[in-house]
């Protein structure tokens, strides 16, 4: 599975450098001189990251052979990714990457099947979100709500209080 690490952003200066808008936890490693990425879309890239610098918080990268403006201009909106498999797990038992939710069926903790994660979303707090169906639901990802990931079994138990999981019930 193919991972968003960065999205290439606009040109700055003449010489071929980009933005780069961060999508990920690593950005000194991820985009460290000599680092290969594939590209989607594929055709782009695979890009080698010549030399990388920060500028009032914003990544900075010149890619090999993007040498002027037009060039990095070409690149804009290409999304850098790198698969899933090259990611080494986390130490932390609590810690998790987003792919590996993705697809776990959820269960309450009676046992009984409510659903399955279809994302995970990052806006101040972070939200799973559970297929129900045709519907949707979000699930504020915290362990009083979440208290068991399981990746081996698949699933994810939900610890919800009424009208979580059924936004229409009556509490």
């Amino acid at each position: 599975m193919q991972l968003v690490v960065g999205r290439i952003g606009r040109p700055h200066g003449l010489r071929g450098d980009v933005s780069v808008e961060v999508r990920t936890d690593e950005p000194d490693r991820r985009f460290a001189p000599g680092t290969a990425l594939a590209t989607d879309p594929a055709s782009a890239g695979p890009l080698v990251v010549e030399s990388r610098r920060w500028h009032s918080g914003i990544l900075l990268v010149r890619f090999e052979g993007v040498s002027d403006r037009d060039h990095a201009e070409e690149l804009r909106g290409t999304m850098l990714v790198i698969d899933s498999a090259d990611i080494p797990p986390s130490d932390d038992p609590d810690e998790f990457y987003d792919h590996q939710l993705i697809g776990l069926a959820v269960v309450k903790t009676d046992g009984e099947r409510v659903g399955e994660v279809s994302d995970v979303l990052h806006h101040g707090q972070d939200l799973l979100v559970v297929r129900r169906g045709k519907a949707e639901v979000y699930v504020p990802f915290v362990k009083a709500l979440v208290p068991v990931i399981d990746l081996e079994k698949g699933i994810l138990v939900v610890d919800a209080p009424a009208g979580l999981l059924d936004p229409d019930e009556i509490v």
